[in-house]
């Protein structure tokens, strides 16, 4: 599948195409962009189909570890983030704190990689009081949404949804 299938799919809110290709992934076959459409997949299984999410976090996690020595800068710790938040949704573990940590240590490893920023940018956005806030929230989701203007990111689903959390953080902190 191309980079533009899967973002059209995500557009129309097709996940059964994402569902096929996380299916299809294997330890040997991970790509970073990989590991991102199935943190993706594993976000939207949460939210939509929460009986059948936790094999998937499990192989992410998975993949995640086994794609440590390889990925660019900040994205183990980012995905890792990830893990631990999904986990927690599950009840499979209870680390919020850490969660949050390694989101944070990401943007100081990849300062400028907007995929980490707009993730630290959503971790502000969903986390509870004190640990959260809006506003640093929309600082993150506009640092991103700058550096995903180049064009390797025209088809990036992140790049899409950072957008719609720049309107909702503007919408919340009026």
């Amino acid at each position: 599948m191309t980079d533009r299938e899967l973002f059209d799919a995500y557009q129309k809110q097709d996940m059964t195409l994402w569902k096929t290709y996380v299916d299809s992934l294997n330890t040997h076959s991970l790509s970073n962009n990989s590991l991102l459409i199935e943190y993706g997949y594993c976000g939207y299984a949460l939210e939509y189909d929460k009986p059948h999410a936790t094999p998937y976090i499990s192989r992410f996690r998975a993949h995640v570890e086994a794609q440590r020595e390889t990925l660019p800068p900040g994205h183990y710790e980012m995905y890792m983030s990830a893990v631990y938040v999904y986990e927690l949704r599950t009840h499979e573990s209870f680390h919020p704190a850490r969660a949050m940590s390694l989101a944070k240590q990401a943007t100081k490893i990849a300062p400028k990689d907007p995929l980490v920023l707009a993730y630290y940018g959503t971790s502000l956005f969903y986390a509870p009081k004190p640990f959260g806030s809006k506003r640093e929230a929309l600082d993150y989701f506009e640092r991103a949404e700058q550096l995903f203007r180049a064009p390797k990111w025209k088809y990036c689903w992140v790049r899409e949804a950072t957008l719609m959390y720049i309107g909702q953080c503007k919408e919340k902190i009026k």
